[in-house]
C-alpha cells in the first residue's frame, strides 16, 4: 500500500505538488519490502547528511551522493519509471507544464497554499 502525500497528486500519479512545483512520486511498481528498505536507507542517509554540518566539503558531497542514490532507487530521480515516452517534469513549475490546467483547477485553498508565486523568506535576512 503506497502512502499518498498530503499534497495534490497529478491525475496520472506521477507527481505531487509543493509550492507550485512538481516532484516525482516514487515508483509504484516497487514491492512493499523494497520500498520500506529504501525509505529506511533514505532516512539514514538524510540523518548522515545532517551530521555533516561542520564536516569537510568532501564528506558533505559523499552524504549528498548517498541521499541521491537512494532517491534514484525509489524512482524519484534519475530515469523515469513510466514507459510511455512522456517527458519528465520533475522540479518544474506546474504552470509551465502540460499539468497547468489541472493545477489551476485545484480548489483555491489548495492552489494558493501551493502557489510558487508566493515567495516568502524562511528566515529574515541577515543584517
Amino acid at each position: 500500500m503506497t502512502k499518498t502525500p498530503p499534497h495534490p497528486v497529478t491525475p496520472d500519479g506521477r507527481y505531487f505538488v509543493v509550492h507550485g512545483r512538481l516532484w516525482r512520486m516514487s515508483n509504484p511498481a516497487l514491492s512493499e519490502n523494497e520500498r520500506a528498505r529504501l525509505v529506511t536507507a533514505l532516512s539514514r542517509a538524510r540523518a548522515a547528511l545532517r551530521r555533516t554540518a561542520g564536516a569537510t566539503p568532501a564528506d558533505r558531497a559523499a552524504a549528498r551522493h548517498r541521499v541521491d542514490a537512494v532517491k534514484v532507487g525509489l524512482g524519484e530521480r534519475g530515469p523515469v519509471w513510466w514507459a510511455d515516452g512522456s517527458p519528465d517534469y520533475n522540479r518544474h513549475l506546474a504552470v509551465n507544464t502540460p499539468y497547468r490546467a489541472w493545477f489551476e483547477s485545484l480548489p483555491q485553498a489548495v492552489a494558493s497554499a501551493g502557489s510558487a508565486t508566493r515567495r516568502t523568506p524562511r528566515r529574515p535576512p541577515r543584517g
